[in-house]
C-alpha cells in the first residue's frame, strides 16, 4: 500500500512537470532579449531576432509591469525619449507567443537593462514580473536570402517598427511626434535605414533602436 501510494504521488509530480519539460525541449526555447519602449500610453517589448532558431521570429508585445509603481516609473522614463532600454527575460519557448498556442505565455520575469543587455548595459531592475497584455506582431523569419524593394513599418503606439522581410535586413524602431494613421512604406535603401524618406512620410523624432549586424 505504501509503495502504491508513493508511486501515485510520483506519477502526479511527473504529470505536473511534463508541460515544463516539453516546453524546455521546444526549438524556440531560450533567452529572448527584447527592446523595451513606450510611454504614458503603454509599454511594448520587441524581440531581438536572428535568422536561426531559437530566435527566428519577429515578435512585438504590449506589456505591463506587475508592480504598478514600477510600471508608472518605466512609462515616465521612456515617455518621449529614445534612450535604449532592453529586457533580459528568463528562458521560455518563443512559440508560446504564437497565435493559437496550446500554452500561451501570459507573463514572464526579466532583468530591466538601461542599454543593450548583451553590450555593456546596466541592470536597473532584477527579475521584474511582466504581464503580456497583447501579442501585437508574430512573424516567422525565413533563413533564405531574399530582396524586397520596399521597407514596411508597422505603427505600434507612438512608434514605427520595421517589418523584417529580407535577408539581409535591419531592425528599426523610431519614435514619432504623433501616432501614424497606418503602415508606412518607403523604397528600400539596400540594408540601411532611409531616414530622410521615412521622415517625409511620418513625424519621426528619433531612433530608439537600429541594428544591421544581427540580420545578415
Amino acid at each position: 500500500m505504501i509503495l502504491a501510494s508513493l508511486a501515485r504521488r510520483l506519477l502526479v509530480v511527473f504529470l505536473l512537470l511534463l508541460p515544463f519539460q516539453l516546453s524546455a525541449r521546444e526549438p524556440s526555447h531560450g533567452v529572448h532579449g527584447m527592446v523595451l519602449f513606450g510611454g504614458s500610453d503603454g509599454l511594448y517589448a520587441s524581440h531581438l531576432p536572428l535568422f536561426h532558431a531559437p530566435h527566428d521570429n519577429q515578435v512585438v508585445l504590449k506589456v505591463r509591469f506587475e508592480d504598478p509603481a514600477l510600471d508608472r516609473a518605466m512609462r515616465a522614463r521612456l515617455d518621449g525619449k529614445t534612450a535604449l532600454w532592453t529586457l533580459e527575460p528568463e528562458a521560455f519557448a518563443l512559440h508560446r507567443l504564437a497565435p493559437g498556442s496550446a500554452a500561451p505565455l501570459r507573463a514572464f520575469r526579466a532583468n530591466v537593462v538601461k542599454g543593450h543587455f548583451e553590450r555593456d548595459g546596466t541592470i536597473r531592475e532584477r527579475g521584474a514580473a511582466l504581464v503580456v497584455e497583447q501579442v501585437v506582431l508574430y512573424r516567422t523569419l525565413s533563413p533564405q536570402p531574399a530582396v524586397h524593394p520596399v521597407a514596411r513599418y508597422l505603427p505600434v503606439g507612438g512608434f514605427l517598427v520595421k517589418l523584417i522581410d529580407n535577408r539581409p535586413d535591419f531592425e528599426h524602431i523610431v519614435l514619432l511626434a504623433h501616432p501614424a494613421r497606418g503602415p508606412v512604406e518607403i523604397a528600400k535603401h539596400g540594408v540601411e535605414a532611409d531616414l530622410p524618406a521615412l521622415a517625409r512620410q511620418a513625424a519621426v523624432t528619433g531612433t530608439v533602436y537600429y541594428e544591421t549586424g544581427d540580420l545578415r
